[in-house]
């Protein structure tokens, strides 16, 4: 069996003379929650319903479970649970019954699914009460229930934390570890909550205008993101100098505002300042510092921008 859930081959897809995304390479493996971040607008959605089969590419192949075969597609939705933009639920049925008409399409045998089902995603309480009537992170829920149905193999939300409180965003991080860790589902996961996605995933695309610009793992970016200290000097360049010469460290980045982030010494801040203070430099700002997934992507599409 493959150890390659989803990868991708220059895949592009156009809508009229515009391309929403374009020669995208990502690789999916067995086990990984694989987190898609991007901007609204960046080509989020349009690639994830490119790999359910909802829409077609332009350009480009997308291996699913090892096969690049168009005509196996139906035994790979098969394979998946998928919640791509909003959940499509009957309004006049409750939770029980939406889950019951999707059991029958599916073709899932036995009703003890559903039960476990609705218990799993937190809606075991809902009652007879109709999904119109709802809020919108009832619905969620329960449009991750009709994903969760079939037990999927891999699983592709789409900004599922859409109407969810703290604590539901808590639960739902906590939901999709279990399955991942117990079960061994792989997941692809788009959201706007970057900070959120930094917790839950442990591999990374990043996309921007409808193109890839990294791919990386969950450590990658953890020691891209990793603690520093952020020194602000009156002489950045002699900043620099001490940093090699007296504290023996070449381990630090001067950013393009004259900071200096130094990953060395981050425990002794007062050992880097007394080191600069005796060079004779003015101190302007020292502090320990942590890069996060938010100011990362905003470094990265900063630079894309102005490519």
């Amino acid at each position: 069996m493959s150890e390659h859930i989803i990868r991708t081959h220059n895949l592009s897809k156009k809508y009229k003379d515009d391309f929403a995304i374009e020669h995208i390479n990502i690789t999916i493996r067995k086990g990984e929650i694989y987190g898609f971040i991007g901007q609204n607008g960046a080509g989020k959605s349009t690639l994830l319903r490119l790999v359910t089969g909802l829409t077609f590419p332009t350009e480009g192949t997308i291996e699913r479970f090892g096969s690049d075969n168009p005509k196996e597609i139906t035994l790979a939705q098969k394979r998946m649970g998928a919640i791509i933009e909003h959940p499509a639920l009957f309004a006049n049925m409750s939770a029980y019954e939406n889950l019951e008409v999707h059991r029958l399409q599916k073709g899932i045998p036995g009703k003890e699914c559903i039960g476990k089902t609705l218990e799993l995603v937190g809606l075991a309480n809902a009652g007879k009460k109709k999904t119109k009537h709802f809020s919108l992170g009832m619905k969620q829920r329960l449009g991750l229930g009709i994903a969760l149905l079939s037990e999927p193999e891999f699983l592709i939300l789409d900004e599922p934390t859409n109407g969810l409180d703290p604590m539901g965003i808590v639960e739902l991080r906590g939901l999709l570890k279990k399955l991942n860790r117990e079960k061994g589902l792989t997941v692809l996961i788009s959201s706007h909550i970057l900070s959120e996605l930094h917790q839950l995933a442990t591999s990374f695309g990043i996309i921007h205008k409808g193109k890839l610009l990294e791919e990386l793992t969950g450590k990658e970016l953890d020691e891209k993101c990793r603690r520093h200290i952020r020194i602000k000097v009156d002489q950045p360049s002699k900043g620099a100098a001490v940093l090699e010469e007296t504290l023996a460290t070449t381990d630090f980045e001067v950013m393009q505002d004259g900071t200096i982030h130094l990953y060395h010494h981050v425990d002794d801040v007062r050992k880097v300042s007394m080191a600069l203070m005796n060079s004779g430099l003015v101190i302007e700002h020292l502090s320990q510092n942590g890069d996060s997934l938010e100011s990362y992507f905003s470094k990265l599409v900063g630079g894309a921008a102005g490519e």
